[in-house]
């Protein structure tokens, strides 16, 4: 696909992710994931309790909660409980992906992340450039 295409579309789907982001109950951060596979939506995600939990992300002194599932993981559970398959997909993502998570990411099949804000921590980046995944930060999002 051309590279002026590929743009928009990968901008397009970054704004999908941002208002799927706004579902999040999390009130520190609310992040959103989308992803696309053969130019389809195969999974969504944001970040969260996982299910049968209270929607609180964050404990009395506002630290999120070490339960809460981050939107990537989210959307990659959502695919691995359906028919469809990760291999070869893209992720677009409004936080770049955490060091736990760029571990998912690698291992789901996942071969390209668009992502629009840098997590503090950029040792999730590193780990999926060195593991042959293309990273993509659309800064003039």
């Amino acid at each position: 696909m051309p590279e002026k295409k590929q743009l928009r579309y990968d901008t397009a789907y970054i704004r999908m992710a941002s208002e799927w982001g706004k579902l999040s109950h999390c009130i520190r951060k609310q992040v959103g994931a989308i992803i696309v596979k053969d130019r389809m939506i195969i999974s969504d995600g944001y970040n969260g309790s996982p299910t049968g939990f209270d929607n609180y992300c964050e404990d009395e002194e506002g630290y999120t909660k070490w339960h809460v599932l981050h939107a990537e993981a989210n959307a990659i559970l959502k695919v691995a409980a359906s028919t469809q398959s990760c291999k070869g997909a893209t992720l677009y993502i409004t936080l770049s992906p955490c060091k736990e998570c760029s571990k998912l990411v690698h291992q789901s099949g996942i071969k390209r992340v668009v992502y629009k804000d840098k997590y503090k921590d950029d040792s999730g980046v590193k780990f999926l450039e060195k593991a042959g995944v293309e990273v993509v930060h659309l800064e003039q999002f």
